[in-house]
């Protein structure tokens, strides 16, 4: 029986000046849509899983762009709450070579944004259901969401469901002591906590010793650290944290770990030439939670997240759209990006 995964979080109008061009030198720009959990949605229904996702968006035609964005892989949008005036907006500056990417937000007021607790019927939703994933990004958008992210999460539990939490701090939304005490509460009642090199430390305070984000440095010894105090603090049956040095814009090198409890499992290292790097968290999460479903051992669990991962980089949009078999290949070894005939 094919597994069901419940999402739930705001899908924005991405805007995005063509290649390379400053917002500065703009005259137009490409019009797509994303956003974390709704990218998480997509990856798994490419993989052949059931993916819905929940949100609330405008009956008008923005909106519904945005659904039909997502009826196009599959996730089912039956869930989504209908109403409110606006969609979210983010415009991105793609960066490259020592210039970083911008992103510049424009979701007050969005319909997400002003959701009320009555929107959403956690018991009917999942109904059916195998997993809940969300993120630190939906509560962080502030009115009733983090009461309605902890509603859906205690739902969640009360009937069995895995929950997993990609933490995304975002400086952009909310501080440190907001999220830190919002997503303290929440992680209670998660049992996967995804994770980046920064987002322990900026919402919990617990940093990985001898690293240096910036400089291009990172200790694994530092990480293993993390993700036991994760664990030990909130309960967690797994922390997967994703490692990116960043040497350039344009090229990183990513691994990831993932800590079941007992064993911590490292993934290969990628060096990677990016073409949008934009959801990669998100397609790691995806990759995670599908191989979770799978039943894979912790190792190969890793190996398919960070494979999943990279692939998505080499992708224009939020969206990863790659199908579970080019993952397997990649995380069996076969990184070559010769042409397939």
């Amino acid at each position: 029986m094919t597994k069901k995964v419940i999402t739930f979080g705001e899908l924005m109008l991405r805007l995005a000046p063509e290649g390379y061009y400053r917002f500065v030198q703009a005259e137009s720009y490409g019009a797509t849509y994303g956003g974390g959990e709704a990218n998480v949605a997509v990856s798994l229904a490419n993989y052949g899983l059931e993916a819905a996702f929940v949100s609330k968006m405008p009956k008008h035609e923005i909106g519904q762009a945005g659904v039909n964005a997502l009826r196009r892989y599959g996730v089912d949008t039956s869930l989504i709450v209908r109403g409110g005036q606006r969609v979210g907006i983010y415009y991105l500056e793609k960066g490259a070579s020592q210039r970083p990417s911008k992103v510049i937000y424009d979701r007050a007021n969005s319909a997400v944004a002003l959701s009320k607790k009555e929107d959403y019927n956690w018991d009917k939703i999942f109904k059916g259901a195998d997993w809940f994933h969300f993120t630190g990004i939906t509560p962080a958008l502030g009115g009733e969401l983090p009461e309605i992210c902890l509603e859906a999460c205690k739902a969640a539990k009360n009937i069995g469901l895995l929950v997993s939490c990609d933490l995304n701090y975002r400086k952009k939304l909310w501080s440190r002591e907001q999220a830190g005490k919002v997503m303290g509460e929440l992680c209670k009642y998660v049992d996967v906590c995804i994770a980046n090199e920064e987002d322990a430390g900026d919402v919990f305070g617990i940093k990985a010793e001898n690293t240096d984000i910036t400089g291009g440095k990172l200790n694994r010894e530092g990480y293993k650290s993390v993700a036991r105090q994760l664990a030990e603090r909130f309960g967690f049956k797994k922390v997967a944290i994703t490692l990116r040095t960043s040497l350039s814009a344009n090229d990183n090198r990513w691994a990831a770990m993932l800590y079941d409890g007992k064993d911590y499992c490292f993934s290969k290292e990628y060096l990677m030439h990016i073409v949008d790097r934009v959801g990669g968290g998100d397609s790691f999460g995806g990759g995670l939670i599908y191989a979770c479903l799978n039943g894979f051992n912790s190792q190969d669990t890793i190996e398919f997240a960070a494979a999943a991962s990279c692939l998505k980089h080499s992708i224009e949009g939020d969206f990863n759209q790659v199908s579970a078999e080019e993952v397997l290949k990649l995380a069996q070894g076969d990184g070559s990006g010769r042409v397939q005939r």
